[in-house]
């Protein structure tokens, strides 16, 4: 069996989990989201669980390279103050939830800009607790003890050299550029949370799916030009998550530390298999360990459908892809491991 796991291979021919120092940060990884649901689970506290923590494990801790400019206390601070505004606005708000998670949006993307950081999952730290309507302080705590283990765990693998030592540096801001850019992102994520909240679909706009949108609109990674793809993989983290929370916790009735296992590993296996990781896919493989069970069959297609929202509407308002020729477009939209599977068969 070991051999057989060693010779898997992905789509671009390289051995999966041929890194050893990967593989020990994925480990590192699975064991602190146990942790987590663990923790839930034990003290009977759901609001421990916090999905975007996957995407904060997967961003600093497995990704060997910088993901977010943010130094490590300012992913503690950025990240507990997001917890409390959220909590704070579901507990004092009068407004409607429209309002609300625009409130939360908003005051996520003023801390990021003031703050000169690229930590998007604030957005969702900030607007989850308005959509789910937690109230409990139990969620700003759990984010703190959370955020410090990840950050103090990045600084442990790079003393061990696991991975490659981040230096921190700030971000230039154009005032104006920023301002005009947050405007139009809060215009547009209002449209579309007003569809959801009045189609009754709340899961197109999961905040997973919302930092999907900002990622794209403001980074220049190399993801913004796999859309599809990233689309891909966004639908089989829903996938992925429901099937098991369904037939593990719901039909066999396994504890979801018990769960949450197989749903992570598939995932790394996915990442391994694409040879490219997209942190937001994991905060969305744990989005159904937290929502009404009576939901569950509809999140997948929910996601699929929030995700081509978010994703056309970065692609065609920030990078203007109905500008560009015919060749760009179609080696954008085919995923690059059906690609490279059509040059093999030739």
């Amino acid at each position: 069996i070991k051999g057989d796991f060693r010779m898997l291979k992905s789509a671009n021919g390289v051995q999966m989990f041929g890194d050893v120092a990967r593989r020990k940060r994925y480990f590192y990884a699975l064991l602190m989201i146990l942790l987590m649901i663990g923790a839930a689970e034990l003290l009977m506290e759901r609001e421990i669980i916090f999905p975007e923590m996957a995407a904060l494990t997967i961003g600093m801790w497995i990704v060997d390279k910088r993901v977010w400019r943010v130094s490590r206390i300012g992913v503690v601070v950025l990240m507990t103050l997001g917890a409390i505004a959220g909590v704070c606005i579901v507990r004092y708000s009068p407004f409607p939830l429209l309002a609300n998670l625009m409130f939360a949006f908003a005051l996520a993307a003023i801390c990021l800009t003031l703050s000169r950081a690229t930590l998007v999952p604030q957005i969702s730290v900030c607007m989850l607790p308005v959509l789910l309507e937690t109230e409990s302080w139990v969620y700003p705590v759990a984010v703190f003890i959370m955020s410090v283990i990840v950050v103090g765990g990045q600084w442990g693998m790079e003393r061990m050299g696991l991975r490659e030592k981040i230096t921190y540096t700030s971000v230039s801001v154009n005032w104006r550029e920023a301002l005009v850019r947050w405007a139009f992102l809060l215009m547009t994520v209002a449209a579309v949370v007003l569809l959801a909240v009045y189609t009754e679909n709340l899961y197109f706009i999961l905040p997973p799916l919302i930092v999907t949108y900002v990622e794209f609109a403001n980074s220049k990674a190399g993801f913004r030009n796999r859309p599809v793809q990233v689309l891909l993989v966004l639908f089989t983290a829903a996938v992925v998550g429901v099937f098991f929370q369904v037939v593990g916790h719901g039909y066999l009735h396994l504890p979801e530390v018990v769960v949450v296992f197989p749903i992570f590993i598939c995932m790394f296996f996915l990442f391994e298999f694409l040879e490219k990781f997209f942190a937001p896919a994991g905060a969305v493989a744990l989005i159904p360990m937290i929502v009404p069970e009576e939901g569950l069959f509809w999140l997948p297609l929910q996601v699929l459908v929030g995700a081509t929202l978010f994703i056309g509407l970065a692609m065609i308002c920030f990078q203007r892809c109905l500008h560009w020729p015919r060749a760009q477009l179609i080696v954008c939209l085919v995923p690059p491991f059906i690609r490279d599977l059509r040059k093999r068969s030739l």
